[in-house]
């Protein structure tokens, strides 16, 4: 592939296509980070080539690593100098285990098979001969191995062999003194703390999975794109089994079917080994080149082979892992994705969003109704003699936490209409829970508790009158994650010796929801009930009072707290960070490198500025009291009616809320404006709600109707700051050839949390160097604005207009 090699900080690094100013100091930046191990906070405005960037540089760096190992092995399988015996000697244990060959018994059977048939007639390939092999014979095992790969293969020089032979079976001995393994230097560098040769993977987080696909697009252009990689995801996304992704909770169906309740399991899961492995997904398979969520879900529909867990153990030997940023940040989704963050490479695109998404990972809330569910089933298992050890303390738990909240209740305060709340901190809540019982030892019993009834486990019983082995039953996924997120966020306020409490606010509040409910069985006269029709028996709507108790996070530098001592190198980047002093201060992170790019677009070829009239002349300010009047609806409907029928093709309008796009479209259809809109260009707007399927069916038709351009002249896109639209998609050239934005998206300053949390940093701004409460009100504000801006702001080549 045909590009420029740069070499910087020592590190080569191909890139396919003349870099950016931008691009050049943002890889000058991550080469050195990751050299020192130090954390990066970068911004680049959208549209500069970011993503390109932090790919070349991050896996040249990676791919220098390997360079230097392999130039180590090379020497001492060549010299066959003492430090062979130092590896396999370090290996004895697992090579006498083994019955296969040390290298091939982890790649695919297709690729063993074409080892072994080699290697017959050779005693020393045999699998099961058990006799000592001399150092000679084992350095002529490990040549021939690297030898046979590389020309199976057919790899250049060697330099993708140590792709497997580092993640499958060599692991480097304590410095010796004859040979080059023995460098101080390098091993200082390349050794973890186990001895093991120290290559990180690159753990590649993006804010939604259309980023990733994106992403995964941009590595398809670079010399990289053979990489061994992954992406991970939800089974929303690559479940392939009809029967699971037809049913409205997937993740519950999938587990079902896994443990075979109804006497059926999982035909896909069992034929996962089918795509399982790099060699096979690349050689077999034909996924040569970088590949999305898409290209992963059609081969396993394909071959009849399960797409979501395909990926997950594609990660153990991936060099690259793709995935939304909050399974990186979220400790719960860590764990059930069994991702181990330590020592490896973390890089966050399109970060502007990290701090409400850490303070999210490290918060939880639950309504009543699901704890008196989960007090119940666990109650239902001590009665029945379930486990009773474990179950119990557990069962007291929810009792303790269930008596406490309706004890509370009194305590409430009125908050608004139908609304009332009480606030504690995360300190008097560990005050209460010592009241009740609840203290950082007795908790850490709970949690082997949990664990406990959580394992799966068999005993002898009666089936058809006859023994056989009964797995004994588990408390149901749901009572499981009411636990879970309660113990990682009571994890969080006991540890080390409470010094995240402070950073805690407990909300207890109430309020009103219509919901549907079924009508009661009334018995007639006689006493009979007489049930209609089940076609006739209609839900109706019954006004119900909603609990909720939330573990709010105050703090994104909880959640960051598990990350940044155990990482190498954490890598921030996005359009729109700045004040980055304050940015760094909130996610508790020293950030050595620093980096405020500059954009690679002339000043000519876009313009920026503020609209204070419509074209009737009457000013236009956004807020709250002048948004809900006619006269402002009518007069921006006016004005976004000219830019369409000035500006060709798409027309991008990002509004504050949900609540102002359906004022402003009922308004603009009662008074005939919306007709006129639709005269003009093909309208499409955001929903709400809906599936992902509805969703990109309706940028497709956004697309087609720029492209096309049939009866209209383009399309226009009334989309939501903070919306599907807003994030994680690319409006290039003509796609967005005007972008006007309505109004500044405050969050809701009713919101409780916002409350809160302004107060929080008014309390700690000095101490820690946090915005103010307001100062952060504002900032997240702008930050949402400059985000819509820079965005859109991708393109080449011709003049584009921002209102």
């Amino acid at each position: 592939m045909a590009g420029v090699e740069y070499t910087i900080g020592g590190v080569k690094i191909h890139f396919p296509c003349k870099a950016y100013p931008s691009q050049l100091a943002m890889m000058n930046s991550i080469v050195r980070g990751l050299n020192s191990g130090f954390h990066c906070l970068l911004e680049s405005p959208t549209g500069s080539g970011k993503s390109l960037a932090l790919l070349c540089s991050a896996l040249g760096w990676q791919q220098a690593q390997l360079g230097k190992f392999a130039r180590v092995m090379t020497n001492i399988l060549q010299n066959k100098c003492v430090g062979v015996w130092c590896i396999l000697k370090q290996n004895e244990k697992n090579l006498s285990q083994s019955k296969k060959q040390p290298v091939a018994s982890c790649l695919s059977e297709k690729f063993q098979s074409s080892l072994s048939s080699d290697c017959e007639k050779d005693d020393d390939f045999q699998p099961d001969r058990k006799r000592m092999r001399t150092a000679e014979h084992k350095v002529i095992l490990y040549t021939l191995c690297i030898h046979r790969l590389a020309t199976t293969l057919k790899l250049q020089a060697g330099m993708q062999v140590i792709w497997y032979l580092f993640f499958f079976s060599i692991q480097s001995p304590e410095p010796c003194s004859r040979c080059p393994c023995g460098s101080a230097k390098e091993s200082a560098k390349d050794k973890g703390k186990d001895g093991k040769t120290d290559i990180p993977k690159i753990y590649f987080g993006t804010r939604t999975h259309k980023q990733i696909t994106q992403i995964a697009h941009e590595l398809k252009r670079t010399v990289y794109s053979s990489v061994p990689m992954t992406i991970l995801s939800s089974r929303d996304h690559t479940c392939v089994n009809p029967e699971v992704a037809s049913h409205s909770s997937r993740n519950e169906r999938c587990k079902e079917l896994l443990e075979a309740k109804d006497g059926r399991s999982c035909r896909y899961y069992h034929g996962v080994h089918r795509m399982r492995d790099q060699y096979t997904l690349q050689r077999v398979h034909g996924l040569h080149q970088a590949w999305d969520i898409e290209d992963l879900v059609a081969l396993g529909k394909r071959i009849r082979s399960c797409s979501y867990y395909a990926a997950r153990e594609l990660k153990q030997t991936a060099s690259i892992i793709f995935c939304p940023y909050n399974y990186l940040l979220d400790p719960m989704i860590r764990e059930s994705m069994e991702i181990n963050l330590a020592g490896q490479i973390l890089v966050l695109d399109e970060a502007h969003n990290i701090e409400d998404c850490a303070r999210e990972s490290a918060s939880c809330t639950l309504d009543h109704k699901s704890l008196l569910i989960s007090r119940d089933e666990l109650d239902g298992m001590v009665n029945n003699n379930i486990r009773p050890a474990e179950h119990e303390p557990l069962r007291d738990f929810c009792y303790s936490l269930i008596n406490w909240i309706q004890e509370s209740q009194s305590q409430m305060s009125e908050r608004g209409y139908e609304a009332a709340s009480k606030v504690w901190s995360g300190k008097d809540v560990l005050g209460i829970f010592h009241t009740l019982g609840i203290t950082a030892g007795t908790f850490s019993i709970l949690k082997k508790k949990l664990a406990a009834v959580l394992e799966k486990e068999e005993h002898v019983g009666l089936v058809s009158g006859k023994e056989d082995m009964v797995q004994i039953p588990t408390i149901s996924s749901a009572t499981a994650t009411v636990l879970k997120n309660l113990f990682m966020v009571l994890d969080f306020l006991y540890r080390d010796n409470c010094r995240f409490a402070e950073d805690y606010r407990v909300a207890l509040q109430k309020s009103y929801a219509w919901m549907n409910q079924v009508p009661p069985d009334v018995p007639d006269a006689h006493g009979f009930i007489v049930r209609p029709h089940r076609r006739q028996r209609q839900n109706i709507r019954v006004k119900t009072e909603v609990l909720t108790l939330s573990f709010w996070c105050l703090n994104p530098a909880v959640a960051f707290s598990d990350l940044s001592g155990s990482v190498r190198s954490i890598v921030l980047t996005s359009g729109t960070l700045s004040p980055m002093g304050s940015f760094a201060s909130e996610l508790g992170v020293e950030f050595s490198i620093q980096l405020e790019a500059n954009h690679v677009i002339n000043k000519s070829q876009v313009w920026v500025g503020t609209v204070g009239a419509g074209p009737q002349g009457r000013k236009l300010c956004a807020t709250f009291q002048h948004a809900e009047t006619y006269a402002f609806q009518d007069e921006v409907g006016a004005l976004l009616l000219h830019v369409c029928q000035v500006v060709a093709k798409g027309v991008l309008c990002f509004l504050p809320s949900y609540k102002m796009l359906n004022k402003l479209r009922d308004r603009w259809t009662n008074t005939g404006l919306w007709e006129k809109l639709e005269d003009q260009k093909t309208v499409i707007t955001e929903p709400r709600g809906g599936g992902k399927g509805d969703f990109d069916e309706l940028l497709q038709t956004y697309y087609d109707a720029i492209k096309y351009c049939d009866r209209n002249d383009g399309a226009l896109l009334i989309a939501v700051c903070r919306g599907k639209v807003s994030e994680g998609l690319d409006f290039t050239d003509d796609n967005a050839r005007a972008v006007v934005t309505i109004g500044i998206p405050y969050p809701n300053i009713k919101d409780l949390q916002v409350e809160l949390k302004m107060k929080y940093n008014d309390q700690h701004s000095k101490s820690r160097g946090l915005l103010s409460g307001h100062r952060w009100y504002e900032i997240q504000a702008y930050r949402a604005l400059n985000q819509r801006n820079n965005a859109q702001m991708s393109f080449k080549g011709s003049k584009h207009l921002l209102l």
